[in-house]
């Protein structure tokens, strides 16, 4: 652990085994309903191949995306995945299945554009955040805090609660670890956890859901029955397991076992080992999250892996617990390990800015530029990573303090009274945070500026 680099060879690590865990299981869970439903028993298996494939290519591009395209691109893709989800729920346009309409169909691929707006959240959010460090209340909130919940109301109408709980999940991040205060934190999150339970109650399937929750005897048949077969396939498993490909619930007993209740199926077959060596990978996956966000330099590195860091551990979690019972059904899937094309490639992209984000931690940048990158970093060609300068965002500045120094001597001006003096200095202040765009990629730092003056 005490290498340059062990951060980015555990995230990769990390990465990999799930979703190759992921593969394994997919195929053992989805070959009996496959073959069932008239097609080939590797059907769905192939599906999640091809989108891992994908997930690989995203990975590698999120390798060497240069942070400060990334920074740059952040608004205008967060703007295309909110026009994304504008167009999917216009008839014609989205595909509809079950009632609800969150997908485009793109020949044999299916893509959500509710899994995307999740990525461009959190990495506009963070260099949104990251920006204006110090900045005012309302300058942090705004326009963060609009954008979201408009993204979260696009969701909702498409409808799919799972996914505005994980979205709700990455806003609460992005402003905890923005700095929010506490008493404000606080008051968000109790709203937000009002009107999830609005929601919750609002449609008779929800409703049903919640229902089943706190009355778990009755109903076994109905609006029970696949929370009480997830429990019979994990007590079935035991401690070693069934053995791989033994499972008996995949035979038509457990709806969506390869997709939402895919971890009943893994402590089937795997048992309560099994079960556990996910939850390890889960767990040596914050270790990681929170060792690269706390040994980062640049806040925008900091805030961008601490939420990414957050949302997909909170997601495994939601997921691991309402398939063990401890909470409602809620449809979120299991991260690189349920079957879902769209959710797997991009979550394998988010791990590679994290792999990413880990190449950048001081250490790694000094090892990479002395030419320790590895056998692993020399096959992949990885570009070396820059050096974090915090003066970078006061080069304007600077610049105009050059000009000013350049212009030719000329009279003493007479300097106005010290209150006069304060309060110019306030109105400029104030003018630069209002002229603030969340679009631009860099912006001044007003942390730094104070440093400089404390210097």
């Amino acid at each position: 652990m005490a290498r340059p680099l062990a951060s980015f060879h555990l995230i990769v690590t990390i990465a990999t085994l799930l979703t190759v865990l992921g593969l394994v299981m997919v195929l053992s869970a989805s070959s009996v309903e496959a073959y069932a439903g008239g097609g080939s028993a590797y059907s769905l298996f192939i599906q999640q191949a091809m989108f891992a494939a994908l997930g690989a290519v995203g990975f590698y591009v999120a390798l060497r995306l240069p942070l400060r395209m990334l920074r740059q691109w952040s608004f205008p893709l967060f703007s295309l995945s909110v026009l994304a989800l504008v167009l999917v729920l216009i008839p014609g346009i989205g595909s509809e299945v079950g009632g609800a309409r969150r997908w485009f169909d793109v020949g044999p691929i299916s893509i959500q554009p509710s899994e995307v707006v999740k990525v461009t959240l959190v990495v506009w959010g963070a260099h949104l955040l990251a920006s204006r460090r110090g900045a005012q209340l309302k300058d942090i909130l705004v326009p963060l805090v609009p954008a979201g919940l408009l993204v979260c109301l696009l969701v909702v109408l498409e409808p799919n609660l799972s996914t505005t709980i994980a979205l709700g999940i990455v806003l609460m991040a992005l402003l905890w670890f923005g700095g929010l205060p506490v008493r404000l934190f606080v008051s968000i999150l109790v709203t937000g956890l009002v009107a999830a339970s609005i929601l919750a109650v609002s449609a008779g399937y929800r409703s049903d859901r919640v229902r089943a929750f706190f009355n778990p005897g009755d109903d076994p048949q109905g609006a029970n029955y696949q929370a009480r077969q997830a429990k019979y396939s994990l007590a079935d498993g035991g401690i070693l397991g069934r053995g791989l490909g033994q499972s008996r619930a995949k035979w038509s007993y457990l709806p969506n076992s390869h997709n939402d209740f895919i971890f009943a199926i893994i402590g089937e077959e795997l048992g309560f080992l099994g079960c556990m060596m996910v939850l390890a990978l889960f767990a040596l996956f914050v270790y990681t999250g929170i060792r690269i966000a706390l040994r980062s330099v640049d806040p925008f590195l900091r805030l961008l892996v601490a939420t990414a860091t957050t949302w997909i551990t909170t997601q495994a979690l939601i997921n691991i617990g309402y398939v063990v019972g401890l909470l409602p059904v809620t449809g979120l899937q299991l991260p690189l390990v349920s079957a879902g094309g769209s959710s797997l490639a991009i979550t394998l992209f988010m791990f590679g800015i994290i792999a990413s984000a880990a190449r950048h931690e001081p250490e790694a940048v000094s090892a990479l530029q002395a030419g320790q990158d590895g056998r692993f970093s020399r096959l992949l060609r990885l570009p070396v990573p820059e050096v974090y300068t915090p003066a970078r965002a006061d080069a304007p500045r600077k610049a105009a303090s050059r000009a000013r120094a350049e212009r030719p001597r000329q009279a003493p001006r007479r300097r106005p009274p010290p209150e006069r003096r304060r309060r110019a200095s306030e109105s400029r202040g104030t003018s630069s945070l209002r002229s603030t765009r969340a679009w631009e990629p860099t912006y001044p730092m007003p942390h730094a500026r104070e440093r400089g003056r404390s210097k």
